[in-house]
């Protein structure tokens, strides 16, 4: 099914009613059903499983073979995760227990693949498309194509998604504003809402400036990654005014993920996770960790399983990658 979707106002009733990079070497991103954010995912022991598999070799590298980039990362069912390759917009499909991955969708020629989340209950996946101002859709069973989406004929880079009981919702590092894709109770995709963003979150200088996102109490309230601003913002997903989070500094922040009151924050260059203790107001977080890796080369985005963390390695600038791969390590 291809979908070319009209941008609309969004709105709480609109959203009821719905139910119907090209660039390597920039620098990109960051639950419907996350399994990270408790909802509906694997059986508890499955993702238990995966999680102490892991912690005995913590620092594990999973690699992708053939991969011409890496970006996107995104948890499913049980200890299953999805990678994108970042140059060619193929997928990935790999066991975090296993330690294994293998390619899963081979894309048209054109697309890039850059942040992507798993809808573990209505079986789909959703991938942010770059400077397109595209989102594509998968079927995680098969791996067929569900929906070739335009977000946005403006100028573009989406960014990442994030999925809440109502949809997905990505980000766009050119302009300040967000885009909503409703899903219904059996997986129906609406047609596209542009949600224009208000108040600190809407700066927008030159560099990438909205990048990762996550969602919070139960899909009630988004927080988007400024990388120009190096800080965290709350977004109310009906009518788009942000508010800072007030935190220490995130320099080069990317991939973003909820997990209760705590965000963990990829930062790329900086080869490190920053694991941030939300007040409960969410106006405030403090950076409780800092989680470094020897593996880590660039990692953009984050999946969790259990208490391990699973990051794409991007590697940004390197003359001779010599493969990309999946690294985990603890969440502490």
């Amino acid at each position: 099914m291809t979908t070319t979707s009209r941008s609309t106002s969004h709105s709480t009733s609109a959203r009821r009613m719905a139910l119907t990079r090209a660039a390597v070497a920039i620098v990109a991103t960051g639950g419907l059903l996350l399994p990270a954010t408790g909802a509906v995912a694997a059986p508890p022991s499955s993702v238990q499983a995966a999680s102490a598999a892991a912690q005995k070799h913590p620092g594990a590298s999973i690699p992708l073979p053939g991969a011409s980039g890496a970006e996107g990362i995104a948890a499913g069912r049980g200890s299953t995760f999805y990678a994108g390759d970042l140059g060619d917009g193929d997928i990935y499909r790999g066991d975090i227990r296993k330690g294994t991955a293998e390619p899963f969708i081979d894309a048209p020629d054109g697309r890039v693949v850059v942040g992507l989340k798993a809808d573990v209950k209505n079986d789909l996946l959703f991938v942010s498309g770059g400077a397109k101002g595209q989102a594509y859709v998968y079927d995680t069973r098969t791996g067929a194509p569900v929906a070739d989406v335009r977000l946005t004929t403006a100028e573009a880079f989406i960014n990442d998604v994030t999925l809440t009981k109502d949809g997905a919702y990505f980000t766009n590092s050119r302009r300040a504003e967000l885009y909503f894709i409703p899903v219904g109770r059996h997986g129906e995709l609406g047609e596209v809402q542009t949600i224009p963003l208000s108040g600190p979150a809407a700066l927008v200088e030159t560099g990438f400036n909205l990048n990762g996102i996550t969602s919070v109490d139960g899909g009630r309230t988004l927080i988007v990654a400024h990388s120009v601003k190096e800080s965290l913002y709350t977004v109310d997903p009906d009518s788009g005014v942000s508010a800072v989070i007030a935190t220490a500094a995130l320099p080069n922040v990317d991939g973003i993920l909820a997990k209760g009151d705590t965000v963990y924050a990829v930062q790329n260059r900086k080869n490190q996770v920053s694991r941030i203790d939300l007040s409960n107001d969410l106006a405030s977080g403090q950076v409780e960790d800092v989680i470094k890796s020897p593996r880590f080369d660039v990692p953009t985005t984050v999946a969790l399983f259990g208490k391990t963390l699973a990051l794409a390695n991007a590697k940004f600038g390197a003359l001779n990658p010599r493969g990309y791969e999946v690294v985990t390590l603890s969440a502490r």
